[in-house]
């Protein structure tokens, strides 16, 4: 493999010819000179020989399919690190010029161990004929992690209803004729902090389990979820006091810890202390997270503490409040009523849904998510939401 001076060499060279050009008169000062470049050199050589690709990692080209003539065919380039540390790469594939390329054939990925990436293209051959591909070219990142968008570049698709409009390629689509957009890889090593509240309104039964109960099934399906996607995940139950707090980590070990945790916490008749719960986020989770506040409202007065503590949040970190409805309001005040207890029963939850609708558009107003759903959707809700939130690239 060979090696390739980097631009903070050249600039640290550049350094050196600093006390170089005032060493008229001064002899020490080339001596400095002489020193400071040799070190350089020394560093670049040790970084060289420590640094060299390892053998275990993979570098493969797969196709789509066979190709035809006038029709895009995908090419991938999968690079698997079987190594036990992370890695940082830049990928560039040799393709025939003769086709014509959709995408990029070039990306920066960052590997974490035992894992693997793709660079993905597409190529249009405008005639028969023979065609041959040339190297994949792999440039090893030594010491320095790879900071960018947040997310890679992979492939284009069709647009559909909810992309965002920055995330359209339009030269692709005056191409096609049709709105294209740019796909990328969702960015891995992301945090999720899961708050649970243990309070009064988590006691409710729905069938045979607390509201607190579905809550807990569905961090754990989000901390699975997180782990599968290369993300941290933590956990803090709360109540008027912290109750258990497992910082943000990923593995079989750390699910068994949430288990453990999880396992005896009860709810309890009390009002939960919202702002002690993002006081506790803020000191303890420095590095922006995506906090799920898994909670109920029915009130103003619980409405008022919760969106005033978010301010304890915001903008760090981004939260997203999910509210756990007893059952489907919007279901019960569909139907004309046919008595007086049907007629009160509507107007409580007429009332409920309001004041839930407008807790929720005021955590917007405040740069958060919001999400009120029924125990039976809540856990595939909740990982659509956070599937949707690393697809945006908003942490």
């Amino acid at each position: 493999m060979r090696f390739v001076f980097s631009k903070l060499f050249y600039i640290l060279l550049a350094v050196g010819f600093v006390p170089l050009s005032l060493s008229w008169g001064r002899p020490m000062l080339r001596w400095v000179a002489l020193a400071y470049d040799l070190g350089l050199i020394a560093v670049a050589v040790f970084d060289a020989w420590n640094s060299k690709l390892p053998a275990k990692v993979g570098v493969e080209r797969h196709f789509g399919g066979r190709f035809a003539v006038g029709a895009e065919t995908e090419v991938r380039i999968e690079i698997a690190n079987h190594t036990p540390r992370d890695i940082a790469l830049i990928v560039k594939d040799e393709y025939p010029p003769q086709m014509k390329l959709t995408g990029a054939r070039e990306a920066q990925l960052n590997i974490e161990a035992q894992t693997s990436a793709a660079l993905v293209y597409e190529l249009t051959p405008p005639k028969r004929g023979r065609f041959e591909f040339g190297l994949i070219a792999v440039r090893y990142l030594s010491q320095s992690q790879w900071r960018g968008e947040g997310r890679d570049f992979e492939s284009l698709r069709d647009y559909v209803r909810g992309d965002e409009m920055r995330h359209i390629s339009w030269t692709a689509t005056a191409r096609r004729g049709k709105l294209v957009t740019r796909q990328y890889q969702m960015e891995r090593d992301q945090t999720i902090l899961i708050a649970l509240d243990a309070g009064r309104l988590m006691t409710a039964r729905i069938e045979n389990e607390t509201k607190l109960d579905s809550a807990v099934h569905a961090a754990l399906a989000l901390m699975s979820a997180a782990a599968r996607a290369g993300d941290n995940a933590g956990l803090l139950v709360f109540g008027r006091r912290i109750k258990a707090y497992l910082p943000p980590k990923r593995g079989a070990e750390h699910l068994d810890a949430a288990l453990e945790a999880l396992y005896a916490i009860e709810p309890e008749m009390i009002e939960p202390s919202y702002s002690r719960a993002f006081e506790f986020v803020s000191a303890n989770s420095r590095r922006r997270s995506l906090v799920v506040v898994l909670t109920d409202l029915v009130d103003e007065e619980g409405s008022r503490e919760l969106l005033s503590s978010l301010k304890l949040l915001r903008p760090r970190h981004l939260p997203l409040v999910v509210t756990i409805a007893d059952r489907d309001l919007k279901a019960v005040v569909r139907e004309s009523p046919e008595n007086e207890n049907e007629m009160f029963t509507q107007s409580v939850a007429e009332e409920i849904m309001h004041l839930r609708e407008a807790a929720l558009r005021l955590v917007e107003s405040q740069g958060g998510l919001a999400l009120d759903v029924t125990t039976a959707v809540l856990a595939p809700k909740l990982l659509e939401t956070y599937l949707r939130v690393k697809e945006r690239g908003m942490l």
